[in-house]
């Protein structure tokens, strides 16, 4: 299982070397109003995290307290292209995301800047494609090394929001994109998003489902050549700068059965998947580090 989001990544992608935020320095200078943390859930990561990371968690520690490091890159939506677009992310200092993986297809494209800051958001408007969609670029990772290619069967297991299934079709033209989200909310969040980013007829190639992970392989065995699981994490971060002190409490509490659901989806997928189906299985651990 891949840990892509380590503490010296999340700092470098800010620039951070401990001492005060500087996106937090940032926001100060421009007079716009921050997040609040709420207290309950900083005590505990401050507790738990200290222990487990040791000194790195100083550094960990700003990068979670600063808002405007966690989603620094731009990926630039295929299928509504737009020259203009790139330019201003040039002229802004961004520079093209450069992974040293051998599948890295030309059609992808991202774009990360390592100043504090964070590109406008597009608003969902039907009928009319975004030009972009707004990710952690370590998000990429795992999407490349699935080396997706056309015609190939693809189970994105855990997909809301989407990114990642925006992200594998960016890549390629999959003969057949199952994007499954148990939760119900956030499959409504899942099929706006790929609403928004894909066409419509290459829609047709994209089956949505709100199964339990842990019953796909049952399901639909040895159906799939590609299976990416990005599996329910603690979110850490999101909680970090909740305001009801109470749902933050009920969440540390629900966090601690996070890893044993992680180990289900995990292992029952790869034991009701024939091996020689599935080409590659790729794990993202997409929250911090609570495992």
């Amino acid at each position: 299982m891949w840990l892509l989001r380590s503490p010296v990544r999340l700092a470098a992608s800010c620039g951070l070397r401990g001492g005060p935020s500087l996106a937090q320095e940032q926001l100060k200078s421009e007079g716009k109003p921050q997040k609040q943390i709420c207290q309950v859930v900083l005590d505990h990561f401050e507790k738990q995290y200290t222990k487990e990371l040791g000194e790195a968690w100083s550094t960990v520690r700003e990068v979670l307290t600063s808002p405007l490091c966690w989603q620094y890159a731009v990926l630039l939506n295929k299928f509504s292209y737009s020259s203009e677009l790139e330019n201003n992310l040039h002229l802004k200092g961004y520079h093209l995301f450069q992974e040293t993986s051998p599948y890295l297809p030309g059609s992808l494209k991202c774009y990360i800047s390592r100043t504090p800051g964070r590109f406008p958001a597009q608003k969902h408007q039907i009928g009319k494609l975004k030009k972009y969609y707004l990710l952690n670029a370590a998000s990429l990772l795992s999407v490349l090394a699935l080396e997706i290619k056309d015609g190939e069967r693809v189970l994105d297991m855990c997909a809301a929001p989407g990114g990642k299934s925006i992200a594998m079709l960016q890549c390629a033209w999959p003969g057949h994109l199952h994007c499954n989200e148990y939760d119900s909310l956030r499959s409504k969040w899942l099929k706006q998003t790929l609403e928004s980013f894909i066409p419509e007829p290459l829609m047709n190639l994209i089956t949505l489902s709100e199964l339990d992970g842990r019953q796909i392989g049952d399901l639909h065995p040895e159906l799939y050549n590609k299976v990416l699981l990005d599996a329910p994490c603690s979110n850490d971060r999101s909680w970090l700068f909740s305001s009801d002190i109470q749902q933050a409490t009920l969440r540390l509490i629900q966090r601690k059965e996070l890893s044993a659901l992680q180990v289900q989806l995990l292992s029952l997928t790869i034991l009701r998947h024939n091996p020689v189906k599935i080409h590659k299985l790729r794990v993202l651990k997409a929250c911090l580090f609570s495992m």
